[in-house]
């Protein structure tokens, strides 16, 4: 059964497909451009064309894809019905809840953190000659407000916490291992940082930054019971309730 939306449902629905398409198209214009300074600068910031080892163009990319998928979503329930993008959606819930917005959180966090102890050991000088200030803002600011309108916006169903942590560690892992890897190729280190540490030391700041990540993911499912009030049961089963419990749309 379809029950019929109210109008302020249907504009909350419209300004987030809207809004969706806002952020695809300046994520993606971040992926082009920022590689584009990087390569137009006498400074050689990405020798090799190298730009994706670092996490925060890593993020920009992941985001791109999120709201890409997010707003394909938004279309396809328009033209199609929801019932026919149920897969969409699922993996619409899953980018975000396990990626998009640990991942972002963790960048803003970890590199405002290191960057207000010794910017240095994170974001030579060098770099302002290469980038503006709101570059520096758009790869490692702003991505944290932007998860948390989604959060606003529109519920995201939480896997369980194993495999969410467990896709996460998966993701984490993935991670190190290449900064090691290149490190091994090329004998220096993705990030200044990891020149001043021992390898307990690399070990204990890689675990630390699992930890926070794991941290954030769990205060991510939080914040999303906080603003929605579903339980974690009603989150796991498969539910035949999109969006805002509000809209009460049935299959």
């Amino acid at each position: 059964m379809l029950l019929p939306c109210s109008k302020d449902d249907t504009m909350t629905k419209t300004s987030t497909c809207i809004y969706h398409f806002l952020l695809l198209n300046w994520y993606i214009f971040l992926n082009y451009y920022i590689p584009y300074l990087g390569k137009a600068n006498k400074i050689r910031v990405f020798p090799d064309g190298a730009h994706l080892k670092y996490l925060t163009l890593l993020n920009l990319l992941l985001q791109a894809v999120f709201f890409g998928v997010a707003f394909l979503d938004d279309v396809l329930k328009r033209v199609q019905g929801r019932k026919h993008v149920t897969f969409l959606t699922s993996c619409r819930d899953l980018l975000f809840t396990v990626l998009a917005f640990p991942v972002s959180t963790f960048v803003f966090v970890a590199f405002w953190s290191v960057f207000l102890y010794d910017r240095d050991l994170i974001y030579p000088r060098i770099l302002d000659e290469v980038f503006p200030g709101w570059i520096n803002h758009a790869m490692h600011t702003w991505i944290l407000p932007f998860q948390l309108v989604e959060v606003i916006l529109r519920p995201h169903r939480y896997p369980s916490k194993k495999k969410g942590l467990t896709l996460l560690g998966a993701f984490s892992l993935g991670y190190v291992i290449r900064v090691l890897w290149l490190y091994a190729m090329t004998g220096s280190w993705v990030y200044p940082v990891f020149t001043t540490l021992s390898p307990l030391g690399i070990v204990t700041f890689c675990s630390a930054g699992y930890i926070l990540t794991a941290s954030i993911y769990l205060f991510g499912e939080k914040l999303n019971h906080w603003k929605w009030g579903w339980s974690k049961e009603q989150l796991k089963r498969p539910s035949r309730v999109y969006d805002h419990p509000s809209h009460r749309l049935l299959i």
